[in-house]
């Protein structure tokens, strides 16, 4: 670490918690982000700041006018760009040290197949289901950590899957891939802009906390946000032990 870094994140290595060895943690580390909207802004943004050394960014969509109100990555001046361009060009403004690549791709199963091997964590910032079973799939195929998050109206819910853990569920046992499940986007349902910010904030503390070897107590808690009465709702998460997806390879 040279004098301009040990200065940069001075208040990191000023935490007893993390210190000159988390802080080299954060920049040696590879971060996979799925969506780069909502979530995936304020995921992004302090991943960067922090120091995490590479961020992989994927997402196929532009930025849009609407997008604005809640998107913290992107500008006005920026409408039309691929969102994984116009956020590279904010995480370089932020921190240009930290390596950053761009896929203007939809998350596919093979795509992430390939990516998520590389990841030391993964965080899914993504608007679907579908994207949604297998990111946690592959996750679950190479025991990356995923920091999952979401966020609809008012409504938010965070937690971090890490199948390394014997007793951490996987994303598919509290939500199994069978399940029927309405798909609601914010361009039809609406979403309250900071609470995009509060979920990926979270999302992005339990990625940190993990890369750097701290405790992680979401790994076995899903946690729920309904910010009209900003109140927080608890559950604690098992593995399913017929589990489609993580049971199997318990076993082994």
């Amino acid at each position: 670490m040279n004098d301009e870094q040990l200065l940069r994140y001075s208040r990191h290595i000023l935490l007893d918690d993390i210190g000159i060895e988390g802080q080299s943690r954060l920049l040696a580390a590879k971060a996979l982000i799925i969506g780069a909207g909502g979530l995936g802004s304020p995921v992004a943004l302090y991943l960067a700041s922090a120091g995490v050394g590479e961020l992989t960014l994927v997402d196929d969509d532009t930025v849009d006018l609407t997008n604005l109100q809640r998107q913290i990555a992107h500008t006005s001046a920026r409408v039309g760009l691929p969102k994984v361009e116009s956020m590279q060009q904010s995480l370089a403004a932020i921190n240009a040290d930290v390596r950053v690549r761009t896929i203007q791709q939809r998350a596919d199963a093979a795509l992430l197949d390939e990516l998520v091997a590389q990841a030391d964590i993964v965080l899914d910032c993504c608007d679907n289901f579908a994207t949604r079973q297998a990111i946690n799939s592959a996750c679950v195929k190479y025991g990356k950590p995923l920091a999952s998050g979401a966020a609809i109206g008012f409504d938010g819910q965070v937690s971090l899957f890490n199948s390394r853990q014997a007793d951490s569920p996987c994303y598919a046992c509290l939500f199994p891939p069978e399940s029927a499940v309405d798909e609601v986007r914010c361009a039809t349902m609406g979403v309250f802009a900071p609470l995009v910010g509060i979920i990926g904030s979270m999302q992005a503390a339990e990625a940190l906390k993990q890369l750097i070897g701290l405790p992680t107590p979401l790994s076995r808690r899903l946690q729920m946000l309904d910010a009209r009465r900003m109140e927080w709702t608890e559950i604690e998460v098992r593995p399913d032990p017929s589990c489609p997806v993580c049971a199997q390879s318990r076993q082994n």
